[in-house]
């Protein structure tokens, strides 16, 4: 189903951006996203589970949500929506750690952009400086788990029988 994936630091070293091409409509990949149903059923690493406290996709709204690694530590995190444009865009800051220590946080722009019924999905996280970038990456894996969430919409997208229908 997804036809390119480059993960990659960007812009003055402070940003990890991945860009991914679905072979499903806008709609779909904005759904999924941001329905509170779908969202935790493929957003988290692999091993990890999700456990959704609270969700209200508004701006101004939050999701609070915690992430079980499979070695049972558990990253509580806490997402504030700032601009969710349906269905072109979201930008949220997010924070979170563990042991509820916020840190770790991070401005998210995510893009959804129509390529003829396909869509090309852009995420980038920028970070207060390269130092604070380059510590995420490290001690959360926030590249690699960047990578495994697209992976995951990927294998979701191709499981929705609205998108396997199409055609």
């Amino acid at each position: 189903m997804s036809t390119k994936s480059d993960t990659k630091s960007g812009a003055a070293g402070r940003e990890i951006v991945a860009t991914r091409i679905f072979d499903a409509p806008r709609e779909l990949v904005w759904e999924a996203w941001t329905d509170p149903s779908k969202v935790t059923r493929w957003c988290r690493p692999n091993g990890f589970t999700t456990t959704t406290v609270e969700i209200d996709g508004r701006p101004g709204g939050i999701w609070k949500y915690i992430m079980h690694g499979p070695d049972g530590t558990d990253y509580p995190n806490l997402t504030r929506y700032v601009e969710p444009v349906k269905p072109e865009r979201i930008v949220y800051i997010n924070s979170g750690g563990k042991d509820d220590i916020p840190h770790g946080e991070f401005r998210a722009t995510i893009t959804f952009e129509d390529e003829g019924g396909r869509t090309r999905l852009t995420v980038r996280m920028e970070f207060a400086s390269v130092s604070e970038r380059d510590r995420v990456a490290r001690e959360y894996g926030a590249v690699e788990g960047l990578e495994q969430h697209l992976a995951r919409l990927t294998q979701f997208l191709a499981s929705n029988p609205i998108n396997s229908q199409k055609g």
